[in-house]
């Protein structure tokens, strides 16, 4: 009898745990869905969380069926850097974390303790076992399921904000590329022709048509416009690594390329009534410092509800007398006694009651609204100056494309005939050319500007700009609130 009550008192929190573990084995990759979906409807690509290999030869073969082309496009890049990006891959880390952590949390609160107790008097033995669990641990198991739950929903909204982020940055920077080598293609085209006009002007100064200073300004154009065009082949080289850093690839996969141009203005802008009520609404940086926010007010009030006691334990079992008697023929018999024991433990507060966590959670939680009321001011005026961007840039661009540039190329054919009709100096056609050049390079930099401004006006209305990571970080941070 006592072995079985031994055994009993040993194997019940064991057996309990297990059916808990079992009917509570929750599936990070279920979390991941939300994030797929939501990130998918702003960028439209495909995103993956690689966690075992047959995964990751998934993705690899889908990253080089978009590598296949000669050039790659835009989209084709977002699309591999959501596909491939290994800190993208690590930031979904944080999904299995925060449901490993909700998981925990559906788990009793704390392993139960098992007290066990064996004595001798006379002829008497008494076996005692106790099964100890944390009663304000049980208590307060609703609350605590409650910011485990609001957690997890931060985490996949932190995740969709992190996907929108390599998104954005993966665009500006196929658009930075883009433009650094059409750059690279509008000077050498440049240097062609000062080349030719520089081996003219050697010629002319050779039987005596040109004077020194003449020809001095013609090579020294040629020699200016060689220096430009190697400073901006560097930059082109450098705009493409940090598209390549973006892509996660190394290796041989870095020998892609992209187009020599950039796409070409559409013929109108998009209108955006309403667009600062747009962007509170689709923030996805503005939803998850509310969860956040919330995940902080649910713990408040568990800090308040533990705020006196917070180790209060009970134990439950049963406490077995085994007692030896002799019987009227002289023999001994043993007579055993069960009886129900109860034990309770509490930690007096004496030197801590408190108060201390209980001001630190509410100064967490104030400050985290404020840092929600700043952001709401800040995307306000985000989405304003988005828009502003965008609107101008196309102005700019197109006043560039469609005045500017007609009336370079016109400057400089009337130039070239009154040079060779004698009429112009070769200071002044020289003057005329380079700053076509100029116009040329303007006009890129104005276009480039609309495109990157495009971009960022997505970014203004669904978050994932340049702005949104360290503020978010910021609200993040306030909210991650104290487990006391």
């Amino acid at each position: 009898m006592i072995a079985y009550l031994k055994a009993s008192v040993l194997l019940a929190p064991l057996v309990l745990g297990g059916c808990l573990a079992n009917d509570n084995a929750f599936l990070p990759q279920d979390g991941f869905e939300t994030v797929a979906l939501r990130s998918g409807q702003v960028t439209g690509k495909e995103t993956a969380w690689v966690q075992d290999r047959r995964q990751a030869a998934a993705v690899d073969a889908k990253v080089r069926r978009l590598m296949e082309g000669k050039y790659l496009g835009a989209d084709a890049a977002v699309q591999v850097a959501l596909l491939n990006n290994k800190g993208l891959q690590a930031s979904y880390a944080d999904i299995g974390i925060s449901v490993a952590d909700l998981w925990q949390e559906t788990l009793p609160p704390l392993n139960p303790r098992i007290s066990l107790s064996y004595g001798t008097v006379d002829f008497t033995r008494t076996v005692e076992g106790l099964v100890v669990s944390n009663i304000i641990a049980l208590i307060t198991r609703e609350r605590r399921l409650d910011v485990a739950t609001a957690r997890v929903h931060a985490a996949q909204l932190g995740a969709v904000l992190r996907t929108l982020e390599v998104a954005s940055q993966t665009r500006r920077a196929w658009i930075e590329a883009v433009a650094a080598w059409e750059n690279v293609a509008l000077l050498n085209r440049a240097k062609v022709a000062a080349d030719a006009a520089a081996e003219l002007a050697a010629g002319l100064g050779g039987s005596g048509a040109m004077t020194k200073a003449d020809q001095a300004r013609e090579q020294v154009f040629y020699a200016e416009l060689a220096g430009r065009t190697a400073t901006a082949r560097l930059e082109a080289r450098l705009a493409k690594e940090r598209l390549v850093r973006l892509l996660g690839l190394y290796g041989r996969d870095v020998d892609f390329e992209v187009p020599n141009a950039l796409p070409r203005l559409p013929r109108a802008v998009a209108k955006r009534e309403g667009i600062e009520a747009e962007a509170l609404r689709s923030r996805v940086d503005v939803q998850l410092a509310k969860l956040q926010l919330d995940a902080l007010a649910k713990s408040y009030g568990l800090t308040k509800a533990t705020r006196y006691v917070s180790d209060l334990e009970l134990g439950a079992g049963i406490e077995a007398e085994e007692e030896v008697e002799e019987n009227e023929d002289g023999g001994k018999e043993r007579k055993t006694t069960l009886s129900p024991a109860v034990e309770a433990s509490l930690t007096i507060p004496i030197f801590d009651s408190g108060q201390a966590r209980l001001r630190k959670a509410e100064f967490e939680y104030l400050r985290a609204a404020n840092l929600l009321a700043e952001r709401g001011v800040n995307i306000r005026s985000e989405a304003r100056s988005a828009y502003q961007a965008y609107r101008s840039g196309f102005d700019i661009a197109r006043h560039y494309q469609n005045s500017v540039l007609p009336l370079r190329t016109t400057l400089e054919k009337e130039a070239v005939l009154t040079y060779n009709g004698m009429i112009t100096s070769t200071f002044e056609l020289i003057t005329d050319t380079r700053e076509r050049v100029e116009a040329n390079i303007a006009a890129l930099e104005a276009r480039k500007e609309f495109w990157l401004a495009d971009e960022g006006l997505t970014s203004a209305v669904f978050g994932g700009g340049e702005t949104d990571g360290g503020e978010a970080a910021e609200v993040e941070t306030a909210a991650a609130g104290d487990d006391d």
